[in-house]
């Protein structure tokens, strides 16, 4: 054997040995998955409280202003009649006496009836009542997301739901938003 065939068979072999791992590098290129398993979606919510005022009208009712605070007109009308009344009782000192009583117990009575008059006596108005109301809101944040790549389940939030797989370049995921109309 001679030193250039020696030479071209170290080379060849050398050729040999080069493309062959080549070869294998690319068939594990070729082998490397291009979609990651999609084994479960879950919507991820945020959820925010917000406290606003909530008002609306109600009626009220109130004892009506009194004029009269000591009950004056029901006194004296209560007096002249109970006066009127004991005169018509008895003669002489005894119908002066029942005339002083009836009028005395007529005004307790009459200042008394205004009194229960005064008290019913009621006034409604409008009146607005307001009180802090918590408004719960819930927004969609993104989706977590549990996939099977290379026999490994994982987690990863996105921010759309992926489907069914997840596009994979180089052994890692794709996860940035699909292009519209895909």
């Amino acid at each position: 054997m001679d030193k250039s065939m020696v030479k071209g068979l170290a080379i060849g072999g050398i050729a040999m040995v080069v493309l062959g791992a080549g070869a294998v590098t690319g068939y594990q290129t070729l082998n490397k998955p291009k979609f990651a398993e999609v084994v479960a979606v879950k919507e991820a919510k945020e959820t925010t409280t917000t406290p606003r005022q909530k008002c609306e009208q109600v009626q009220v009712s109130k004892q009506a202003p009194v004029k009269d605070e000591r009950r004056v007109a029901g006194s004296v009308v209560g007096g002249v009649a109970g006066g009127l009344l004991g005169s018509q009782i008895g003669g002489g000192s005894g119908q002066k006496v029942a005339t002083v009583a009836g009028a005395a117990a007529g005004a307790y009575a009459g200042n008394q009836v205004q009194k229960s008059m005064q008290e019913k006596d009621m006034v409604t108005t409008s009146e607005t009542r307001c009180k802090t109301v918590n408004e719960r809101t819930e927004k969609l944040v993104g989706y977590d997301v549990t996939y099977r790549l290379a026999g490994k389940e994982e987690s990863v939030r996105m921010a759309y739901n992926p489907g069914k797989q997840i596009p994979v370049r180089d052994g890692q995921l794709v996860l940035n938003t699909p292009e519209a109309g895909k």
